[in-house]
C-alpha cells in the first residue's frame, strides 16, 4: 500500500519507564491533526530493510490541535524502535501518514455496554486515547475496566495517571497484572490477562471488548471471550507483530 507522509518534528521526549519513551510529535503542515481515539499512525523510518514504514497508535486524545503522542518501548531485535530511541532527538524530522485505522472509528454518542480494554505493553496506547475522549468530551458510558499486562512494576505506563483516574472517573476501574514479580512491594493482581476478563464477565454482563498487544495474546483472549458466550462481533482488536 503506497501512503502519503508529511513532516513532523519531534517536539519533546518524556522517559517514561526503563524501556518506553514518549514521542510528542507536531505536524506543522496541518493546523489541526486530525484523528480519532484509537488510530494510528504511519512513520517512514531510514532503516535500510525491505521495509522502512512502522506503524504506532497514538496514545493522546484528539485535542484541536496538530500534536499527538506515540509511547515507543525499546525491542533489542526491533529495528524501528533501536532507530528511533538512539537517532531521535527533540527536533529531529520524521515523516508520517494522517492517522488511520478503524479500531475506535468516530466518537460514539454514548457506549451502551460495559467496555472492557484489554492490553499488553505499548498496547495501552489506544486505550489512554480512548479514555481521555471519553472524558474530554464527558460521554455517556457504564463501566469501563482497563485490564494491563506487563512483566514488572517498572514496565507499567501511565501508572500514576491511570491510578488518579479511579477516584475521577465514574466507573472506571484499572487492573495492572504483573507476569514476572518476586517484588514483595506489589499487591496487585499477578499472572496473564486472560483469568482477570474471565473473572469480571464470567457471568457474561454485556460488554465490548477491545484487545491491542501482541498477537499470541489478543488470539488466546478473542477465543475465550467467545467461548463466555459473547459473539465475535462484541471484540475488537489491533494486532502488534
Amino acid at each position: 500500500m503506497a501512503y502519503t507522509f508529511y513532516p513532523s518534528e519531534v517536539i519533546d521526549i518524556i522517559d517514561e519507564t526503563p524501556n518506553v519513551k514518549r514521542f510528542f510529535f507536531k505536524v506543522p503542515e496541518f493546523e489541526t491533526f486530525d484523528f480519532y481515539a484509537g488510530q494510528f499512525v504511519m512513520m517512514d523510518l531510514p532503516l535500510n530493510s525491505k521495509v522502512n514504514t512502522r506503524a504506532y497508535s497514538i496514545a493522546s486524545a484528539p485535542n484541536n490541535s496538530n500534536t499527538f503522542e506515540l509511547i515507543i518501548v525499546l525491542k533489542e531485535d526491533g529495528l524501528g524502535t533501536n532507530y528511533l530511541w538512539k537517532n531521535i532527538r527533540v527536533g529531529s524530522q520524521i515523516p508520517v501518514t494522517k492517522a488511520l485505522g478503524k479500531f475506535m472509528g468516530p466518537r460514539p454518542a454514548s457506549f451502551d455496554t460495559d467496555l472492557c480494554f484489554v492490553c499488553t505493553g505499548t498496547g495501552i496506547a489506544p486505550f489512554r486515547s480512548i479514555i481521555q475522549d471519553i472524558i474530554n468530551h464527558n460521554i455517556p458510558h457504564k463501566n469501563i475496566n482497563l485490564i494491563f499486562g506487563c512483566r514488572f512494576q517498572h514496565d507499567i505506563t501511565y501508572r500514576k495517571e491511570f491510578e488518579a483516574l479511579q477516584n475521577t472517573l465514574p466507573g472506571f476501574n484499572y487492573i495492572p497484572i504483573l507476569s514476572r514479580t518476586g517484588d514483595e512491594s506489589w499487591h496487585g493482581e499477578t499472572g496473564y490477562v486472560h483469568r482477570v476478563y474471565q473473572k469480571l464477565y464470567a457471568d457474561a454482563t454485556p460488554c465490548t471488548f477491545y484487545l491491542c498487544g501482541w498477537k499470541v495474546m489478543i488470539m488466546e483472549a478473542r477465543q475465550n471471550i467467545i467461548d463466555m458466550g459473547y459473539d465475535k462481533k462484541q471484540v475488537k482488536f489491533e494486532l502488534y507483530d
